[in-house]
């Protein structure tokens, strides 16, 4: 096979690019998170950010234990091999963790003490995750895998909105 057909054969959208790109925007996003979380803790900068702020809360907690795990997870159910016994652990734990997350993210009203922008993303997280088990249910493979990956593309998403100045994780990383 030479390289113009190889080229030609991989559609630009293709599953497996489209699932490549998404978990490459996630693992950015990740790895940004915990650069903050990172630089937080060297500096002060979590702890200062949290007094501010006052208790944080068992919303913050819960959210945090769930999405942390959510992006590196998420990223490798999209990556590995699909519809085995372990696909079907995996996905249902991290659709367990998607939903802990939208939920308690109603719990979290950021500065100005009511919602934001940001939680049309959870309720989009609500209504993505029941239709995905549900078009697998339905052997829809191929409308499961695009509404897994656009639900994974959302928390990737997120993940770079919490970076944002005046976001409690944002000012972990800029101070």
């Amino acid at each position: 096979m030479t390289l113009s057909t190889t080229i030609a054969s991989t559609p630009p959208f293709s599953p497996a690019r489209r699932d490549r790109t998404i978990v490459a925007l996630g693992a950015v996003s990740g790895g940004a998170i915990l650069l903050a979380l990172a630089h937080g803790m060297t500096t002060g900068a979590v702890a200062r950010g949290l007094s501010e702020r006052g208790d944080i809360g068992p919303w913050l907690v819960l959210h945090l234990v769930s999405v942390i795990p959510a992006l590196p997870l998420g990223g490798y159910v999209l990556l590995r091999r699909k519809g085995d016994a372990t696909h079907r652990m995996l996905g249902r734990l991290w659709a367990g963790l998607m939903l802990m997350a939208a939920l308690s993210s109603f719990g979290l009203r950021g500065m100005t003490g009511s919602f934001s922008v940001i939680h049309l993303l959870s309720i989009l997280v609500l209504v993505m995750i029941p239709r995905g088990v549900m078009q697998a249910m339905r052997r829809d493979i191929a409308a499961h895998q695009r509404t897994m990956a656009l639900t994974y593309l959302g928390l990737a998403v997120a993940g770079f909105f919490t970076l944002l100045p005046g976001r409690l994780i944002g000012g972990w990383l800029f101070g």
